[in-house]
């Protein structure tokens, strides 16, 4: 979607504790909504995608660099491979809208824009996955897209088709220039299109969001069933207030938004804009923290060529990277907000017994510009484990060492900031002994 915006803290404390022991009661169970199997999106997505950064930049004349073209997209190819974000995950350079020409083609078929793609888009995905990437492209169920080019109404096999063709691997559908009433069938429709072809394409919809604004209830059993991931709020924006207010609706709807999200089917909060224009340095560590309690896909959109170094250590931190993409695919959830400061958690891996590890974020919201200090023992957020839990800050680097249910740790969070910690839960063989790096180990 691309429309423009619309003191008691340890009783507070001691009900989200509870909240969170509720929830995971719910959150392990085995899904009983059928969801899709296209074996895709096991984990959340990561990849680059060009729309917040670089928008509907069609002035390759006047702007030949920053231009939506052909040799954008291979540039950044070549520096996702290059400057090491494929080495921790990110897989997928996504084309979105202000591709096409404003005309389909004499058979109706979908057509580059013939000066800004001179190779075509088969071309563009051979390049992209000779880099040993995965290649996404953008369309719309409307008759437009929402910069205006031609929607897939009416087309929807043809296009599918077509995408297969070009060995795309990932088709993101907005909803602009559509009815919401509609997306009931239509978007199911092309997902089946998408599937008929034979091709694996992870299938990104909008259905849910459109629904949203116009007042309706979505189909979440339906959604789930036919989409690998879904958008449920507004676009970001590259402003803090923007990243704020998703923050807000995610934590606001978590009892409905939660249950739909797993291995295969995710709630999407939107790109990451870190290393732009509108996030500082603790603003930015907030989003990439967030978006992995929150399970949510990883996708770029930023200048890879003039990022500066300390917000590409935020986008390639391997251990946030590692919570993000935790195989239980469990969505973590806000369970403390008191006077501007927030407590995330989401269970992980590894599993000992009944217990989860887990991985905790303690965000500053509060307006006074001063770091806040934040004090609460491992029982109060949840992790009762006998056996302790190991316990790491993830930005600093900072160990802990194994802690029990008893201990109380404290965080010194900047405003706008965040500290995310993991509490890897010990074995009991291992509870007495020195820390064992075979048993606790990140991807490489």
């Amino acid at each position: 979607m691309q429309t423009q915006r619309k003191s008691k803290g340890g009783t507070a404390m001691k009900r989200a504790t509870m909240l969170l022991a509720t929830v995971l009661c719910i959150g392990v169970l085995p899904a009983c909504i059928y969801s899709l199997e296209n074996g895709l999106a096991r984990t959340p997505p990561m990849g680059w995608l060009s729309w917040e950064r670089f928008r509907c930049n069609t002035d390759c004349e006047g702007d030949p660099e920053n231009c939506i073209s052909e040799h954008l997209f291979r540039t950044m190819a070549d520096l996702v491979v290059s400057e090491g974000y494929a080495a921790v995950g990110y897989e997928y350079i996504n084309v979105d809208d202000c591709w096409l020409e404003k005309s389909r083609g004499p058979r109706g078929e979908l057509v580059a824009d013939r000066r800004r793609f001179p190779s075509g888009m088969k071309a563009l995905a051979n390049y992209v996955h000779a880099k040993g990437l995965k290649f996404g492209i953008y369309e719309d169920y409307g008759n437009y897209t929402c910069a205006g080019y031609p929607g897939i109404l009416g087309f929807s096999a043809n296009d599918a088709a077509q995408f297969a063709s070009w060995d795309v691997d990932y088709v993101k559908l907005d909803g602009c220039y559509s009815l919401p009433i509609d997306m009931d069938h239509g978007y199911p429709e092309f997902g089946r299109n998408l599937n008929a072809t034979g091709r694996p394409m992870i299938y990104s919809c909008s259905w849910p969001v459109y629904q949203i604004y116009a007042g309706m209830n979505p189909n979440y059993s339906s959604i789930i069933q036919h989409c690998n991931l879904w958008r449920n709020y507004d676009d970001i924006q590259d402003s803090w207030a923007s990243l704020e207010s998703i923050i807000d609706y995610y934590g606001n709807n978590q009892d409905a938004i939660i249950p739909n999200a797993g291995p295969g089917h995710w709630n999407d909060p939107d790109m990451l804009i870190i290393g732009n224009f509108g996030l500082s340095y603790e603003q930015s560590k907030t989003q990439m923290a967030l978006w992995a309690i929150m399970a949510a896909p990883l996708m770029m959109s930023v200048d890879l060529r003039t990022i500066r170094p300390e917000f590409k250590a935020i986008l390639q931190n391997r251990k946030i990277i590692a919570v993000d993409q935790d195989p239980l695919g469990i969505q973590g959830r806000r369970i403390y907000k008191h006077k501007g400061i927030e407590i995330w958690s989401r269970p992980i891996t590894p599993i000992y017994q009944t217990y989860y590890s887990y991985a905790i974020a303690f965000v500053n919201r509060r307006t006074d510009g001063t770091p806040s200090d934040v004090a609460v023992t491992l029982r109060e957020l949840g992790l009762i484990s006998p056996t302790g839990y190991r316990v790491e800050d993830l930005y600093e680097e900072v160990d802990y060492g194994v802690l029990s249910p008893q201990t109380k740790i404290k965080v010194k969070v900047n405003p706008s900031g965040v500290v995310i910690l993991r509490a890897d839960v010990q074995p009991e063989r291992f509870s007495k002994r020195p820390y064992n790096p075979i048993f606790y180990r990140y991807p490489n």
